[in-house]
């Protein structure tokens, strides 16, 4: 596909900088930090306006906090203002983007969500008996700075877009450390490239979804998987028979290496749509069972799960 320019006008336009403002508004407009802004929304705006169209808008600090939800993660808060530019930025990038999305891609996109990914998840147990669920290891904290900005490089021209894009992702507050070592790497190489980006940002959830692009675009069209379902960095293949997905279970682990990402070992196991038939051990392939057509919480389900 062609390369898309021409973007920076509509950023920076303040309509796309009001619906930004209202998006980042909603179902917070009683929290002070937000009153305060909206409270001088016009002038507010005009302020980030000139600054974006003058390039000397520069983000700020993040409040940190963490939840336990249900592991240990660190959740980051960005200015307001900071958000109205997320959102500014993912309004005109989306729709490009989106073009580009397999369907069946089901986080932080509109049409789609949760309840999208277990119907399809529910739709391929109907069709078949073997399913492999996966799940990317330390996936935000492990996100490469340079590969993100590379990806979205591919698909937009506009160098004032790339600008602010980088300049969001370069200005990543410290994250989780991560050291793993892929093929070329010295001793050093973990440690010199620059990755992570914030869980609670707008821009990371968007920029997840292109992260992993190419991981869905291969497992569709070089490994022929039909039955595929993605929610952030966990996924489910579902296939005829057990052997099928233990090949491509090796495959996409190659194809991670590309991306400087790693299954996550522990989480990375046969699981089913229905009832778990058995739980052997962390990395196997489970047969799927479908009685009655619909997908079922039982106390063996839950505890399948929790053992993952």
């Amino acid at each position: 596909m062609r390369r898309t320019g021409r973007l920076w006008p509509q950023l920076v336009s303040f309509d796309n900088l009001l619906l930004a403002a209202e998006r980042s508004a909603a179902g917070k407009r009683s929290r002070p930090a937000v009153a305060a802004w909206h409270w001088d929304l016009e002038r507010n705006l005009c302020r980030l306006q000139r600054q974006l169209q003058q390039q000397t808008w520069q983000p700020g600090g993040y409040t940190e906090f963490y939840v336990h939800e249900p592991r240990r993660r660190l959740i980051s808060a960005a200015p307001y203002g900071d958000r109205v530019v997320h959102h500014a930025l993912t309004q005109v990038l989306g729709p490009v983007f989106e073009r580009r999305f397999i369907s069946d891609s089901c986080a932080c996109r509109v049409g789609r969500g949760t309840h999208a990914a277990v119907r399809r998840a529910q739709h391929f147990s109907r069709r078949f008996p073997w399913v492999l669920k996966a799940d990317i290891r330390k996936f935000f904290p492990s996100m490469d700075h340079q590969i993100l900005v590379d990806l979205i490089a591919r698909t937009i021209k506009d160098p004032h877009v790339l600008a602010l894009v980088e300049l969001l992702v370069r200005h990543s507050n410290r994250q989780e450390p991560v050291l793993d070592w892929f093929p070329g790497d010295d001793l050093l190489t973990p440690g010199e490239r620059a990755r992570g980006l914030p869980i609670g940002n707008q821009t990371s959830q968007f920029f997840a979804n292109i992260y992993l692009n190419p991981l869905d675009h291969f497992v569709k069209e070089q490994l022929q998987i039909q039955g595929y379902v993605r929610y952030v960095d966990d996924f489910l293949l579902f296939a005829a028979d057990r052997q099928t997905l233990h090949r491509c279970k090796a495959r996409i682990t190659e194809f991670l290496c590309s991306l400087r990402l790693l299954p996550d070992q522990h989480r990375t196991a046969g699981c089913c749509g229905a009832v778990p038939s058995t739980i052997t051990q962390p990395t196997c392939v489970l047969r799927t069972v479908t009685t009655t057509g619909r997908a079922t919480v039982t106390t063996t389900t839950v505890s399948a799960f929790r053992a993952l």
